[in-house]
């Protein structure tokens, strides 16, 4: 008769190195992924940001005169690695699942022992770290110009503020990525979200300009746009000033996070893991 003693019992999750752990790995593959074609997914932003810092920071910054006493180009800033990191964490998410779902692999997730939110925060983390990233590299690129035409570099006022909102605005598109990724039918619809939705609120959501000087009509509408709060969050975190109540902004972003988590387990429940 055989000793049932000699049978190894499961080691508790507690117990349990996290890199052994099934979720470490998929978010592992999600940072591999993109660190594999880094001059696309690093490098690029890094051009886009030193265009708009060219353009829009050195040329018209100049002749634009800002009522809280910094130059534009320091307003600009902050709104130009929140804008990258942002779009980054949502292309991230919302490509990987895409791909994996026309490739067919995607259909393993549904054997892996983990359960809906961790299979979907382990994608939203893979955003984060290439949010993160991507804000990394544009802010020593801003740094550069901004040394390069004043003579000093930026300060960064409240790093804990700073690194917060990134964290929750990073996290928060993430998670859009993942709702996106399973609902679309295409790789068109993907860059449909992103270019007709995702693209004009980050442009209207004060990354080039202060609500403050629009009418009052304009300044509520403006306040309807909840990027508008991650983006002011992180100029808070850098210029200690911002367009909204720092207390607001950080709610609508927790909020956000919150709401996408939510729709991006919905979808992962009930949408397609099929090819379209």
């Amino acid at each position: 008769m055989s000793n049932l003693n000699a049978i190894p019992k499961a080691t508790p999750l507690s117990e349990r190195n996290l890199v052994s752990t099934p979720f470490f790995w998929l978010f592992y593959k999600e940072v591999r992924r993109f660190w594999r074609v880094k001059g696309q997914t690093l490098f690029s932003p890094l051009i886009q940001s030193s265009l708009y810092l060219l353009i829009f920071g050195v040329s018209l910054g100049k002749s634009v005169t800002m009522s809280n006493g910094f130059t534009y180009m320091e307003f600009l800033i902050p709104g130009l690695i929140m804008m990258s990191a942002l779009n980054n964490s949502f292309q991230n998410c919302a490509s990987t699942i895409v791909t994996s779902r026309f490739h067919g692999d995607i259909q393993d997730l549904k054997i892996v022992p983990l359960s809906d939110i961790q299979i979907i925060s382990a994608f939203a983390l893979g955003g984060l770290v290439r949010g993160f990233a991507v804000a990394s590299v544009t802010l020593f690129t801003c740094e550069f110009f901004f040394y390069f035409t004043q003579g000093r570099f930026m300060p960064i006022q409240h790093p804990e503020i700073f690194l917060l909102f990134l964290v929750l605005g990073s996290l928060a598109f993430g998670f859009l990525g993942v709702t996106t990724g399973f609902w679309a039918k295409g790789f068109e619809h993907v860059n449909a979200i992103g270019g007709f939705v995702l693209l004009p609120l980050l442009y209207l959501g004060g990354v080039f300009y202060s609500i403050e000087t629009l009418h009052p009509f304009w300044q509520a509408i403006s306040k309807a746009n909840p990027l508008l709060y991650f983006v002011n969050g992180v100029r808070y975190g850098m210029l200690g000033e911002s367009d909204v109540s720092l207390t607001k902004a950080l709610a609508v972003s927790a909020g956000a996070v919150i709401v996408f988590m939510y729709t991006g387990v919905n979808r992962f429940r009930n949408g397609q893991f099929t090819r379209w």
